[in-house]
């Protein structure tokens, strides 16, 4: 069970973890150990999380999400595999810790009159600016 927020534990067997070699620096190493992770957690399919949560998921999730729903992430910062492990496992809590968060609803507010007052000057003052580019009438 890994822990996200009070009320979202996943269960381990929801992600799926694979290996791959890492690019990068690290020498011969690199060519030979499978160090990179590529984490799949299906968030679509997840009994924890709720359509609320799913769809703030999606638009903070952005291209990491696939059309079916599912998380992929991939990290090969470090030179470890447990450490990429982590460093995969910490990203995804983070995300869907953040999208578990409601946001805060919008009170609509009214202009102060101050406000008003200086959009209209604003207007004036570009309109004769405007005004004072156009050819002089013959009348002058």
């Amino acid at each position: 069970m890994i822990r996200v927020t009070d009320r979202i534990a996943l269960n381990d067997d929801e992600i799926h973890e694979s290996f791959v070699r890492a690019s990068g620096p690290g020498g011969q190493n690199v060519n030979k150990v499978s160090t990179a992770v590529e984490l799949r957690f299906d968030a679509a399919g997840s009994p924890a999380l709720s359509d609320h949560v799913l769809a703030r998921l999606r638009t903070l999730a952005g291209r990491r999400m696939t059309q079916d729903g599912v998380i992929v992430i991939d990290a090969q910062r470090f030179r470890s595999r447990e450490q990429n492990r982590a460093d995969a496992l910490d990203r995804l809590v983070a995300l869907i810790a953040q999208a578990a968060i409601p946001p805060k609803p919008r009170r609509p507010t009214r202009p102060t009159l101050a406000s008003k007052t200086r959009r209209l000057e604003g207007k004036t003052v570009r309109s004769r600016v405007k005004a004072a580019r156009a050819r002089p009438s013959s009348d002058d």
